[in-house]
């Protein structure tokens, strides 16, 4: 339950002050970035990772463009995973192709 009493975003869970201070949503997501991001920016092209505990070392895959990663709450159905933003359209299908989940 959220702090107005609602059940909104149940299941995206609000863990605390600092938490809260560096996550924030988008229309689809609750993000919380990587500490590992070069680039603290939500790219046009997404892919939503349903694992939230893989490990997902973006610099293995040579994209081409520029990239970020966060752990991510889908506000649809409240599913945590991981959202990889990627620059450049071309770098989604490597992503797809190479990602292999634990």
């Amino acid at each position: 339950m959220s702090a107005d009493g609602s059940d909104a975003h149940r299941g995206c869970g609000e863990n605390g002050a600092m938490a809260i201070a560096r996550s924030f949503e988008t229309p689809d997501y609750k993000l919380f970035p990587s500490p590992r991001n070069v680039h603290r920016v939500v790219f046009e092209h997404q892919v939503f990772v349903p694992q939230p505990y893989a490990l997902i070392d973006l610099p293995s895959y040579d994209l081409k463009g520029r990239y970020s990663l966060f752990a991510a709450c889908r506000l649809s159905d409240g599913k945590m995973g991981q959202l990889v933003t990627l620059e450049q359209a071309d770098d989604v299908a490597r992503f797809k192709a190479r990602f292999v989940p634990d």
